[in-house]
């Protein structure tokens, strides 16, 4: 803590440029979502060492850019900004700044009280750049866990403090509202991910996991115009466009993503931030060719980070993917195996995927060779919060296959991973894509019964048969749907290597009576497969797609019980 002294001196300083430093910063923010990426570091830099605001900014930036680039460099150069900057916000602070102490509440100044909300932040994100690192040090894990929960208190005791009648509004009150709102909201919304069981042990420890109380948090910040309206923003369509989506039952909320992007869309028209999301909207909604487009706009509408575009690279893969169009999904898992750090085990494993999709004597794009790149998979093995992520976890399990000499090729690769990533939900609108996908299905379980049976035959048609009930559903044909799934289940005992397929298989099913409105047996397959199964391939985020069904049907928690 600092001193009386510095923090009046601080304080001082600040009366006189809060509203001039909070303007400039908001000046600086507009620069960055016109993709005048440099120019504004370029205005936050000059004051960082004592404007807690452009400190913070300076380090959000920087940390987003690490974060997109994954280098160990950027990493530590934008927690040392980002710790730098909570020294700035520090100096800002009151000695003691307990809210809840009537006497302390009342004499805060506003400086004291944006201190201590960009103090807040600037926890919050260094513990996310901690989580990030890859390290395998548990001190550092507790470190970051007690930033988490320091950074929530101080939230917490803002929140309150700001509702309360001792607290009077100062000029700048709309950017105050604007962090506090993006703080609390962003929590809550986060938390209320997790499933029943571990949410009641955050809430014990003093945490909220209120869905729509935080999504009302971050709408609210995001119409206040203020500093945090991007970052409202931006956690927002995430949520709606990929973790909806992901880790949800497949839908996303197109319409609200749609309402969000509308201001700022017309505000930041080429913004490369802004065209990536519309792109994925438009990918929900089954454009592909719209979403194309857009994502290319996004890509050449600004060069200086390339970053933006590797986001891009992403989405194209896998936009060409779902239009069956192998060599130029390949294209582009290929530019993302070259220029990203994030997942290169997983880039290298769709380049494999994608060749072996090609027929036998059809020339492969640079002379690769399938077989050598499934080999090359478990050498870009990388860890995040000291663990592997699961989608490369399970890259690098089916790329096993082709370690022996004369391997059992793997039959649909792709589509196996297009369903890891909620694909056949985004071709659901567009049956022309489906029909192009049972094709394709059909094709490889013709392949499989030519051949003699393996030790992966059964695991291999099991797979089929999910993906195929995918497809039926997609067409409406829901009894065949729920026919194919019964396949997968009734080789339960015989599946040796692919343990995820029947969890995975009950899920759909569940989904499936959810759809036709059957919401006792929905209820009742959902919770089977998620009390019963554990240990399997890519289990929670599974197990966060059964939590998110379950939610949705508005399950008892008493329910919860052993199948």
């Amino acid at each position: 803590m600092s001193n009386g002294k510095d923090a009046n001196a601080a304080e001082h300083s600040s009366q006189m440029t809060l509203k001039e430093c909070l303007d400039e910063c908001m000046e600086a923010l507009d620069l960055f979502l016109n993709n005048h990426f440099n120019e504004s570091l370029e205005m936050l830099r000059p004051r960082v060492k004592e404007s807690m605001y452009h400190a913070l900014i300076y380090a959000t930036v920087l940390e987003m850019q690490a974060m997109m680039t994954f280098q160990p460099d950027d990493i530590t150069n934008a927690g040392n900004t980002m710790k730098s900057a909570q020294e700035v916000c520090q100096r800002f602070r009151r000695k003691s700044p307990v809210l809840s102490s009537k006497s302390v509440g009342a004499s805060l100044t506003e400086v004291q009280l944006h201190a201590e909300v960009c103090y807040a932040e600037c926890q919050l994100q260094r513990a996310a750049l901690t989580f990030l690192q890859q390290d395998e040090n548990m001190v550092s894990f507790i470190k970051g866990g007690i930033k988490v929960r320091n950074s929530y208190l101080i939230y917490k005791e803002l929140h309150s403090f700001i509702k309360s009648r001792r607290f009077l509004k100062g000029p700048s009150h709309v950017h105050l509202e604007g962090g506090i709102s993006f703080g609390i909201g962003a929590f809550n919304l986060t938390l209320s991910l997790f499933p029943p069981r571990l949410l009641k042990v955050l809430e014990f420890a003093g945490f909220s996991g209120d869905k729509e109380y935080g999504l009302s948090l971050l709408h609210d910040g995001v119409t206040g115009m203020n500093l945090r309206s991007m970052l409202c923003a931006l956690l927002l369509l995430c949520y709606y466009t990929f973790i909806m989506f992901i880790l949800g039952t497949g839908e996303g909320e197109v319409t609200e993503a749609e309402m969000l992007l509308k201001p700022f869309r017309l505000r930041y028209p080429r913004g490369a931030i802004f065209l990536f999301f519309a792109g994925r909207t438009e990918e929900i909604k089954g454009n592909i060719d719209e979403a194309v487009a857009l994502f290319e706009d996004g890509c050449k509408a600004q060069q200086a980070w390339k970053q933006f575009h590797h986001m891009c690279y992403w989405e194209l893969m896998w936009c060409f993917t779902y239009k069956r169009a192998w060599k130029m999904a390949y294209f582009y898992a290929d530019l993302l195996s070259k220029e990203s750090r994030w997942s290169k085990a997983m880039y290298v494993y769709m380049k494999a995927a994608y060749l072996s999709m090609l027929r036998e004597d059809e020339a492969r794009p640079f002379g690769e060779d399938e077989v050598e790149l499934f080999r090359l998979v478990p050498t870009f093995k990388q860890k995040i919060a000291g663990k592997s992520p699961p989608t490369e976890k399970f890259a690098i399990r089916k790329a096993k296959r082709y370690k022996v000499r004369c391997p059992i090729r793997l039959p649909v690769p792709v589509l196996e991973m297009m369903y890891m990533w909620n694909g056949f939900s985004m071709i659901s609108k567009r049956s022309e894509l489906t029909e192009g996908m049972m094709q394709t299905l059909v094709e490889a379980e013709r392949t499989l019964l030519e051949f003699p049976n393996n030790e992966y035959s059964v695991d291999d048609r099991s797979l089929i048969h999910l993906l195929k009930g995918l497809c039926l559903k997609n067409q409406g044909l829901l009894q065949a749907a729920e026919e194919s799934f019964g396949k997968v289940l009734s080789s339960e005992k015989k599946i040796r290597f692919d343990h995820y397929l029947v969890p995975n298989c009950l899920m759909e099913l569940g989904l499936l009576y959810m759809e036709q409105g059957k919401r006792d047996e929905a209820i009742k397959i959902l919770h089977k497969a998620k009390l019963n199964y554990k240990e399997y391939s890519m289990e929670s985020r599974t197990q966060f797609r059964i939590h998110a069904a379950l939610a949705k049907l508005k399950a008892d928690p008493s329910e919860d019980t052993r199948m």
